[in-house]
């Protein structure tokens, strides 16, 4: 099985992302909403797994997805940032 398109991927993780706070603004004065709940969870498990995916097969985009190795622990700053030649 071949590798997600990493542009595709970053496209993926945005859109989750933006699911997720969008919803959790609604959550803000909704707190009841069992729905919206719902949406939240299913939204942010997915998220996390794309962020996840992404990590391993990328580099993190987030400290909290960097791999637990000492040796290569601050290695993901030395990727190309999203708005240089080559980033994301």
């Amino acid at each position: 099985m071949s590798a997600p398109n990493k542009h595709a991927l970053l496209m993926e993780i945005t859109a989750l992302g933006f699911a997720v706070y969008d919803v959790q603004l609604y959550l803000d004065t909704h707190p009841c909403d069992v729905n919206a709940l719902a949406y939240f969870h299913e939204k942010n498990k997915l998220y996390n797994q794309a962020m996840r995916e992404y990590a391993s097969l990328y580099g993190a985009l987030t400290i909290d997805t960097m791999m637990s190795s000492c040796s290569d622990r601050w290695n993901w700053i030395n990727e190309p940032w999203p708005w240089q030649e080559g980033g994301c």
